[in-house]
């Protein structure tokens, strides 16, 4: 996979032109006026497993770029001031319209990603939810899926990554 990060032009802070500068043994975008190192971190993002009473779990099409037409678990971006807990059951609602709650926390991953460099992914298990399933948000499509050959490709490694975690511990949860 080819990766093209957009560029930064812009300091986040006073909106001067960036260059770059050696800290810390690393060349980093600077802002010569501001005099502030900008450091460009992975992106957290969080994505959950929702099983139901069959094990079955609840796969979203995505409507948008990167992987548009894809499926892949629900999840996104964290926001501001937000727990990553809190950020899946957020984009649990906007995706599916099911409201849940968290069994456990399956691991932390990354993916490569075309806007961004490198998305941390933080993946949850839930097995108790409620409510009408609704694609919403960034999904055109929403369906169960059981977890056999039938299953569509996965969009992104660490979700796969996370179906495969859930379901080679299926006895054990």
């Amino acid at each position: 996979m080819t990766i093209k990060i957009q560029k930064k032009i812009f300091c986040y802070f006073c909106g001067a032109g960036l260059g770059r500068k050696y800290i810390d043994g690393i060349q980093r975008l600077f802002c010569n006026f501001c005099k502030t190192p900008i450091y460009e971190n992975p992106i957290p993002a969080t994505c959950i497993v929702v099983l139901d009473e069959n094990n079955r779990l609840i796969l979203v099409k995505r409507s948008v770029e990167p992987k548009k037409g894809m499926w892949c678990l629900p999840g996104g971006f964290m926001e501001l001031f937000e727990s990553p807990d809190r950020a899946a059951l957020r984009e649990l609602k906007e995706e599916t319209n099911l409201t849940g709650e968290i069994d456990s926390l399956l691991g932390v991953r990354s993916n490569a990603n075309p806007v961004y460099g490198t998305v941390l992914v933080v993946g949850y298990l839930a097995k108790n939810f409620s409510g009408d399933l609704l694609p919403g948000d960034d999904a055109s499509d929403i369906d169960f899926f059981a977890y056999d050959n039938n299953m569509p490709k996965i969009a992104f490694d660490s979700h796969d990554y996370f179906i495969k975690t859930v379901f080679n511990n299926i006895k054990n949860l």
